[in-house]
């Protein structure tokens, strides 16, 4: 794995190391339509999907209106989801490693009174979340591509090991697919692969993201099949879904022949 110097986020010479507090003299506001958080000024429209300023709300009232609720996937992972729905707002896992809790990808939602994790590793730079206040809540470290990490949507979040190649940590491995997003990375743990939003929904009607340059998606593709060719993984963990792998990898073959 290789690891640079922390480059994003405007505390680019902070290094919190996680007090159990979280500043509130700063503004940060969140998309109800998807769940996008905005950091410093609110903007006209949100930077992710559009949405105008009048679905907004401040970083506070989300906290006190959605809930980061957690849903068993089975005895080591758990998906994260708020309660209500936060617009289309992504899924979160968090995985119980022998070295300690992390999240892959963030919740949109900030729960100061959630279990603590010790590193968020980002599929890409879409699903950011509200991860610069995890980030100084807890210390968490924060791992995202360095290409990703360079795109402006990117920058305002504090990204602690921005990464360059594939990598095994915690005994979570990562693999830089690219396609979707120019840093996407999956992840694989135990049983467990973590697709996030490259291919869905699961079954006969799977596509590709259409979001994103479409030829590069598809074309990286193939990468994910030789990733996964030869394991013998039971579940696969998506953006919005929850699916058994043998059928998800054979609907995924058959998606890359048409």
């Amino acid at each position: 794995m290789s690891i640079q110097p922390f480059i994003n986020g405007s505390s680019a010479t902070s290094n919190p190391a996680g007090n159990g507090s979280i500043s509130t003299d700063y503004q940060q506001w969140v998309c109800t339509t998807c769940g996008y958080n905005m950091i410093d000024e609110m903007p006209d429209v949100c930077p992710f999907c559009g949405a105008t300023h009048d679905h907004f709300v401040a970083w506070d009232e989300a906290e006190r209106t959605y809930r980061v609720t957690p849903y068993r996937v089975n005895e080591y992972v758990t998906q994260l989801l708020s309660v209500p729905r936060l617009g289309f707002e992504h899924a979160a896992y968090r995985i119980e490693t022998k070295e300690g809790a992390v999240w892959i990808d963030c919740p949109s939602a900030f729960n100061r009174d959630l279990e603590p994790i010790e590193a968020i590793y980002f599929t890409h730079k879409d699903f950011m979340g509200a991860s610069n206040q995890y980030r100084e809540l807890w210390g968490a470290k924060v791992h995202l591509h360095a290409l990703d990490a360079k795109i402006p949507i990117a920058k305002p979040f504090p990204v602690d090991r921005p990464f360059d190649s594939d990598f095994t940590e915690r005994g979570i491995e990562a693999f830089h697919i690219g396609g979707h997003s120019p840093g996407f990375t999956l992840y694989i743990y135990r049983k467990v692969l973590f697709i996030c939003d490259y291919a869905f929904p699961p079954g006969s009607q799977m596509r590709l993201n259409p979001f994103g340059p479409q030829q590069e998606t598809r074309d990286q593709a193939a990468r994910i099949l030789e990733v996964i060719s030869g394991r013998t993984l039971e579940t696969v963990c998506g953006y919005n879904f929850i699916t058994e792998f043998e059928s998800w990898r054979e609907d995924f073959k058959h998606l890359l022949t048409v």
